[in-house]
């Protein structure tokens, strides 16, 4: 059965940096497309970054230049290491495992993945 388990998350202040992990069973991290994306109550699920099978990343534009998506294949991690946090950024942050390639279009739509975390919140005050 696969399981996407996410974890580091935290509060920070403005400025601040965090890490978050996302450890895959049943699942080749190294082998798969896959994302993050984040959701605060009340609104629809945003996606952040995806890093496909081949390393190619993509980001949102909201966070370009300060989150940096990436895969540890040894451990079977997905990682994001986001620096430069604003308060906008506090909302629960998922990761997101596909069984395909998404198009360059939808690698940052949610329909596209399979499996998914349970998130961590990642709250930053100003």
């Amino acid at each position: 059965q696969v399981q996407l388990v996410e974890s580091g998350g935290g509060s920070v202040q403005t400025g601040g940096s965090l890490r978050i992990s996302c450890a895959a069973s049943e699942y080749l991290v190294s082998r798969r497309s896959m994302a993050w994306f984040r959701q605060a109550p009340g609104k629809e699920r945003e996606g952040v970054a995806h890093i496909g099978s081949d390393g190619s990343t993509t980001y949102a534009d909201s966070v370009k230049g300060r989150f940096t998506i990436a895969k540890d294949h040894a451990a079977n991690t997905l990682y994001l290491q986001m620096n430069s946090l604003k308060p906008e950024d506090t909302d629960m942050y998922y990761c997101a495992g596909s069984i395909f390639r998404p198009a360059l279009s939808g690698r940052l739509v949610s329909n596209n993945y399979l499996y998914w975390g349970q998130g961590t919140q990642v709250t930053v005050s100003s």
